[in-house]
């Protein structure tokens, strides 16, 4: 059951978005805040609340979520756990597209989760 759940967490945040004209690189921590405090970040069967004291709440998949995340050099970064599955420490370069987040793991050249901002 656990290896089922991880499997459609990370296919549910790898699917492509649809299509987007306008990708902004988010590079500061304050505008990031700006854009998320007092939303949430969601997508199917996702909904996250990254609040700006650096927390990580919400749900996937019927689990809770929970984690921490700082702004180190332009990059987002974050460890969360979902149930009983740890997502380990990752910095993501985010983006911003019409009323969605791009995250790209790997300080950017990993893979990609589209969170719209509601």
């Amino acid at each position: 059951m656990r290896t089922m759940f991880l499997t459609a967490l990370l296919v549910a945040l790898a699917l492509p978005a649809s299509a987007q004209t306008t990708a902004t690189r988010v590079a500061e921590r304050d505008r990031f805040v700006a854009l998320t405090n007092g939303k949430a970040l969601t997508r199917f069967a996702i909904r996250l609340e990254v609040a700006p004291n650096g927390t990580i709440g919400g749900r996937a998949f019927g689990r809770d979520v929970t984690g921490q995340w700082t702004w180190e050099d332009g990059f987002f970064c974050r460890a969360m756990e979902a149930g009983s599955t740890v997502l380990e420490r990752n910095c993501q370069a985010v983006y911003l597209m019409d009323d969605a987040l791009r995250f790209v793991a790997d300080r950017g050249q990993g893979d990609t989760a589209d969170l719209a901002i509601r």
